[in-house]
């Protein structure tokens, strides 16, 4: 599976870019920017949720929810989608493509910014990432792997 975490932005609404990318044959996990602290977060939630589905100790029914799940550091589903999900009205995405080998933003009027992917010091006192040793996409990581104790 082909995976990449971008930041993008225009006019196109929630619908209208899942229906995008999946009408190319991948799928994709739209976020909200400010709940994503660097590409390592996201990425490292895949590897998760992909782990868990192959295991069996998923607590969603497809990949996709599970990622939410994992990058929201929560165990409840319907939490994570809320947490998750971009506020309405906003027009600006982090989303994970699976399997999508050009995104061809100019065909749904979005661009890419991967400056909404980054974590910044807004972000991390946001999500409660304080610790100073640490980078806050670390500490995202470190989120996401915690995720397996909250599911036990």
């Amino acid at each position: 599976m082909r995976a990449e975490v971008i930041g993008i932005r225009g006019g196109a609404g929630f619908d209208a870019i899942v229906g995008h990318f999946t009408s190319m044959g991948g799928d994709v996990v739209l976020m909200d920017p400010d709940t994503v602290c660097g590409k390592d977060h996201v990425l490292s939630a895949l590897f998760h949720a992909e782990r868990s589905m192959k295991q069996g100790t998923n607590r969603s029914k497809t990949l996709l929810t599970e990622v939410i799940l994992y990058c929201a550091w929560e165990r409840q589903i319907g939490k994570a989608i809320a947490k998750m999900r971009p506020k309405d009205g906003r027009d600006e995405y982090v989303a994970l493509l699976l399997d999508v080998d050009d995104p061809r933003l100019d065909e749904i009027g979005m661009e890419r910014d991967d400056s909404l992917v980054q974590a910044t010091d807004a972000k991390a006192r946001a999500l409660g990432l304080d610790d100073r040793f640490l980078s806050y996409e670390d500490q995202a990581v470190e989120n996401v792997a915690s995720v397996e104790l909250l599911k036990a």
